[in-house]
């Protein structure tokens, strides 16, 4: 389990989170992903960053596992807080972000796309915030980044994922590709940004930033108040429980 860096070209980092099987991610794993991305970002070589996974998909959230085996409030406050860090890392960045998302991207990768400058995604990608069904809410501050209001508000009710295909009709996805070939897009449209002047980049994301209607990072803050109040109420482990013996009755039924 790891969060690694390379530097394939250029002005170009790759920062790829590794976390088997699903990309679940515990506390230390969200803030591993925090300091790499604010470090390449630091780099005065680096003029864009390529965030990207290894595995079955390319974020699947918070480690729920985690959350059930603590006794105390700690291990929510801990996600909570390296969601929130990884997330602003992302959206913080110095330089261009580039998110390069196959399979899922759920919860927490919501979080990190969402807050990316551009995403490239593989044909099998699959967007949404299951957040209901697993005791959690948070990250509609970031899907509705990628999708119209209404929108938003259905597949966060619902569970529902939307497809990359979709995303790309609504402008929130700039390609669409064969997952074989999600790297090498992804690092194509790295090149293209890194090729511009450092420094202009650099002033372009600040600039960009400062113009953003919404402030990501309060507005994400604001959610997780709720989130830690239906931990404190009893229902998020109801409903965490729930969804964990339903996932075991479905895959002893598909054994």
């Amino acid at each position: 389990m790891s969060v690694s860096t390379s530097a394939p070209d250029d002005g170009v980092t790759v920062v790829t989170v590794d976390f088997p099987p699903v990309n679940a991610l515990p506390v230390r794993g969200w803030y591993d992903l925090a300091a790499a991305v604010r470090s390449a970002g630091a780099d005065p070589e680096v003029r864009c960053v390529v965030l990207a996974a290894e595995g079955r998909g390319f974020n699947a959230g918070v480690d729920i596992k985690e959350l059930q085996r603590a006794t105390g409030p700690e291990a929510i406050l801990g996600a909570n807080h390296g969601c929130a860090e990884a997330f602003s890392a992302v959206y913080d960045c110095a330089v261009p972000v580039v998110a390069a998302v196959h399979g899922f991207c759920l919860g927490g990768g919501i979080g990190l796309a969402g807050n990316a400058d551009a995403i490239v995604a593989s044909e099998d990608a699959a967007f949404g915030l299951p957040e209901l069904d697993r005791g959690a809410l948070g990250a509609a501050t970031h899907l509705a980044r990628l999708v119209p209001q209404h929108l938003m508000r259905t597949l966060y009710y619902t569970s529902r994922t939307v497809t990359a295909e979709e995303l790309r009709r609504h402008g929130s996805v700039w390609r669409v590709v064969p997952r074989a070939q999600l790297r090498t897009a992804a690092l194509e449209l790295a090149r293209e940004i890194a090729a511009k002047d450092g420094r202009l980049l650099r002033l372009a994301k600040a600039a960009i930033n400062g113009i953003d209607p919404v402030d990501v990072r309060r507005a994400y803050r604001f959610e997780q108040g709720f989130t830690f109040e239906a931990n404190l109420s009893g229902v998020a482990d109801e409903v965490r429980d729930a969804f964990g013996t339903d996932r075991t009755q479905k895959e002893e039924e598909q054994a």
